[in-house]
């Protein structure tokens, strides 16, 4: 492996049990995992995570999003659904600092293993519950997946052109800051319990966290009546701040709403007369106008092949980037100086890049120790940690509880 180091990472020595499964549980583990939490996780004996599945290219019949989401992490295969499988999972949480679950509510309790259970069995356990509404309220029970939680947040509502029907983000957000939440809610429960000794019950609903980054789309509605619509690719009355069009046929973000660097965007154009003129020498007069100015902007940056345009920008210190996909990111040099892409040894593909570890911490960076396991890679491992001898485990694999 390399760009990330081999440090123990912050979390070293902390134990984590990530049960659930696909994106919302998983990548709080992840997260774990990568800040050095050494992440067990208990996945199905019959086909594990349906993550192991999931992706639009699967090379030698390997999950890419797999690799990525399984990485730092040791795989189990216990059938929940059996008496000897719950309670071998319950040896591996009395033990546990974490545990992260994304079933839906209630389950846990049907298998007697819901918070007070396990309390019982560790009382020093931070219990990560992740799910679509929390763990109680009149919507707990149903089915929560992370694209209801985003629209039930508010975020598609303004996400998309406004001649189009709400649209979505390219990517799970909804589970993945569900799971950020999670993490935070995690570490600050293992702070205090330094304190009291005691665990407690981490409730990470989607919606809300969703609704968590909404910015000020609650007040403004209750205070002033005002609903913030789609907008595209702007933000109304912020200018200038889009994205622009090159002479190559690229784009470029620009966001100089600022006076001060709006005066500079002016200078780049070669038309410092702007910042001087009524129609735009004001925050509030370029929002007015912003229609307008970004058609005057567009202008000067057709001119110009998107390597010049930066050029000319980072000459007159205007922020400004080039909308990037995977091919500008593994050779643009900030990502290469600071290796913000790596490389990690994966025993059927080779060399696997993938994103790095962040945050990065200066003294006890976390780091990628390996790729996605193969479905029960360290079941043998893990169990013998548990008084489970190999002759038990041809048992248990046998009757399929392992």
């Amino acid at each position: 492996m390399t760009g990330s180091g081999q440090s123990a990472g912050p979390l070293a020595g902390v134990r984590v049990v990530e049960m659930g499964q696909l994106l919302a549980g998983p990548f709080c583990g992840q997260l774990l995992g990568d800040l050095g939490a050494d992440v067990v996780k208990i996945e199905d004996p019959a086909k594990g995570d349906p993550l192991r599945q999931w992706g639009r290219q699967l090379p030698k019949g390997q999950s890419l999003w797999w690799s990525v989401v399984g990485r730092n992490k040791r795989s189990v295969t216990l059938n929940l659904r059996e008496a000897e499988g719950q309670e071998l999972a319950r040896k591996l949480i009395a033990d546990a600092d974490i545990l992260v679950e994304n079933f839906r509510p209630g389950t846990m309790e049907r298998w007697g293993m819901g918070f007070e259970d396990l309390q019982e069995i560790n009382p020093r356990l931070v219990m990560v519950r992740v799910s679509g509404f929390g763990q109680d309220g009149p919507y707990s029970q149903r089915a929560g997946y992370g694209a209801i939680g985003e629209a039930m947040g508010g975020l598609r509502y303004v996400v998309g052109d406004p001649s189009t029907p709400p649209s979505r983000v390219g990517i799970s957000i909804g589970d993945t800051l569900a799971a950020m939440f999670a993490t935070i809610g995690a570490l600050a429960a293992l702070q205090e319990r330094q304190v009291s000794g005691r665990g407690q019950m981490v409730d990470s609903a989607i919606y809300e966290a969703v609704l968590g980054v909404m910015e000020s789309l609650v007040p403004e509605w209750q205070i002033t009546g005002y609903q913030r619509e789609r907008t595209g690719a702007v933000l109304p009355n912020i200018a200038p701040s889009n994205v622009y069009p090159t002479k190559d046929g690229q784009w470029l973000l620009i966001a100089a709403n600022q006076d001060t660097v709006f005066a500079r965007l002016a200078k780049a154009m070669q038309a410092p007369e702007l910042a001087a003129d009524g129609r735009y020498a004001t925050h509030g007069a370029r929002g007015e106008r912003q229609e307008e100015l970004d058609e005057r902007i567009a202008a000067f940056t057709s001119s110009l092949d998107a390597e010049a345009l930066e050029a000319v920008l980072e000459e007159h210190g205007v922020p400004s980037g080039r909308i990037f996909r995977p091919v500008d990111m593994f050779t643009d040099p900030q990502f290469q100086a600071r290796g913000s892409i790596t490389e990690v040894d994966h025993p059927a593909l080779g060399s696997l890049a993938m994103q790095n570890v962040f945050p990065r911490l200066s003294r006890t960076r976390g780091s990628i120790r390996w790729p996605g396991p193969e479905l029960g890679a360290h079941t043998a491992e893990v169990l013998a940690g548990v008084g489970v001898d190999p002759a038990a485990l041809q048992d248990l694999r046998t009757r399929g509880v392992a």
